[in-house]
């Protein structure tokens, strides 16, 4: 039997029980109960340090210091989850009685839990000998979420995963906000995206949304659909660009009303300048001639979709365009299965504004499943990201939270995360997070592993930026009076 630990006392539930300990066990250890003539798995997820002699009625320092010139006794006193029986994971019935002994999880049963995975993940924080593996399948039909503050370990942690997606031949989109990922050493290599978009392949609403048709301007959008529609048509004759089939359509409008009224005019005309303002602020991330997007995506490669130079508004009818396309195109099954990675997702599907992009996330997030698409969101802002979409995604990788507004909009979105385990979430260390979700069997607390590849992003060095360009510039100056002295025979000083 493994070395035992502690032993169960007052109260107990089918998935709680409080247990007293004279050592110090860990904070997201694996335990196990035996009663019943079964083995139960359990978690420790509070523990709490204490002294029967030095209680918190004591109001005298000076009987504090008295007591401790004696031997003091200390003890621990914890609450165990309960996760079910070793073998089958199946919940217990009854709960455990009191003075049940609790004894510490061998690595070897431990192993046979998480080491049935597709993809590897990391090693349990309580037991560095075991490796965590999590279920592919399940990750990415039933969807993920990765939260932590920024620094925590968000960007290897996605790293990992798209590296385990590749040895599996698979098909990771990156949506890279930050072109974090454009240089990174993937096994199967980076296929760089531009975010070059032909109008053709968009829709009315993406386009309305590059154009800058207010949501309020129904008079212009009414125009430019009508615009929109008979672009469209002429471009199944023969035209090929879109854009100046709108502008030379709304033209057409304007002239073939006579009754128009003199808002109405100018409203088409408002129309015309924002299409021809969309050419010049979109100039070289739009391309007339330009195929699909979605023709540049390769299996087996990470497939990063740099938005690192676009607006907003551009960045959200790209994440939109894409969304949408892989949805149909895994309905008619023309492209394989899928696993979006979602940077900044706060930003893309934020919690009180309206955006396509969210609009797809949640159809996906619904949907998704039987077709195959998965999606990662990533956020270090999880109180700004949409409740709806967040509580979507039945798989967590939380890492270090701090806000408890924060911790509390993660909690309300995640059935699977305990008020125990969410106070975890402030003292956790760089890389080290709370996985929980139907990707992995039971709830764990992890230590992702390190990305072994090149990753950009990151923090800067700033004060070697400062000492860098300061010594240049001394460099510099030094040069340039060197250059004169020699100029005027060193006359000058």
């Amino acid at each position: 039997m493994s070395e035992l630990i502690g032993t169960c006392i007052g109260e107990a539930s089918p998935s709680e029980a409080t247990f007293i300990s004279k050592g110090m066990p860990r904070t997201g250890e694996y335990v196990i109960l035996s009663y019943d003539g079964k083995n139960i798995l359990g978690m420790v997820e509070t523990l709490t340090r204490g002294s029967p002699s030095i209680s918190d009625d004591i109001l005298d320092p000076e009987v504090v210091e008295r007591i401790l010139n004696f031997e003091n006794e200390e003890y621990i006193r914890g609450v165990i989850r309960l996760l079910g029986e070793v073998n089958t994971l199946e919940i217990p019935k009854v709960p455990p009685p009191p003075g049940t002994k609790i004894y510490r999880a061998d690595s070897r049963s431990l192993k046979k839990i998480f080491g049935k995975g597709d993809i590897k993940l990391g090693r349990l924080l309580s037991h560095p000998d075991v490796p965590v593996y999590i279920d592919g399948n399940r990750m990415i039909t039933r969807h993920l979420a990765i939260l932590a503050i920024t620094g925590a370990g968000k960007s290897n942690t996605v790293s990992v995963i798209v590296e385990g997606i590749l040895k599996l031949n698979g098909l990771p989109i990156i949506f890279d906000m930050h072109s974090e990922y454009v240089n990174a050493e993937f096994a199967g290599g980076v296929k760089r995206i531009a975010p070059m978009l032909n109008p053709l392949y968009l829709s009315a609403d993406e386009f309305k949304i590059l154009v800058d048709i207010s949501k309020d301007a129904y008079v212009q959008e009414r125009y430019l659909r009508r615009a929109y529609m008979e672009a469209r048509r002429r471009t199944e004759e023969g035209h090929r660009n879109f854009v100046e089939q709108v502008i030379s359509a709304l033209e057409d409008i304007r002239a073939s009303e006579e009754d128009f009224t003199q808002s109405e005019k100018n409203a088409i005309v408002g129309v015309i300048n924002k299409v021809e303002d969309f050419e010049l602020k979109y100039r070289g991330l739009v391309n007339p001639y330009a195929s699909d997007i979605l023709d540049e995506l390769e299996q087996g490669k990470a497939n990063v979709i740099d938005l690192g130079q676009v607006d907003e508004d551009y960045a959200d009818v790209i994440v939109s365009h894409v969304l949408r396309k892989i949805l149909y195109k895994r309905k008619s099954k023309e492209i394989p299965p899928s696993f979006c990675v979602l940077e900044e997702a706060h930003i893309l599907a934020p919690m009180y504004r309206p955006t396509l992009s969210k609009y797809w996330i949640d159809r996906i997030a619904r949907e998704g499943r039987k077709f195959g698409v998965g999606l990662c969101m990533v956020s270090q802002r999880p109180k700004s990201l949409d409740q709806n979409s967040l509580s979507q995604a039945n798989n967590s990788i939380i890492m270090r939270l701090i806000e408890p507004s924060d911790q509390r909009h993660v909690q309300q979105a995640s059935e699977r995360l305990s008020d125990d385990l969410l106070s975890q979430l402030p003292s956790l260390n760089i890389g080290e997070a709370v996985v929980v979700g139907l990707m992995t069997k039971i709830p764990a607390l992890v230590k992702i592993d390190k990305f072994e590849g090149k990753l950009g992003g990151g923090d800067p060095d700033v004060i070697g930026e400062w000492k860098k360009t300061f010594k240049e510039k001394e460099e510099k100056t030094i040069k340039e009076k060197k250059e004169i002295n020699d100029l005027y025979g060193g006359m000058i000083e």
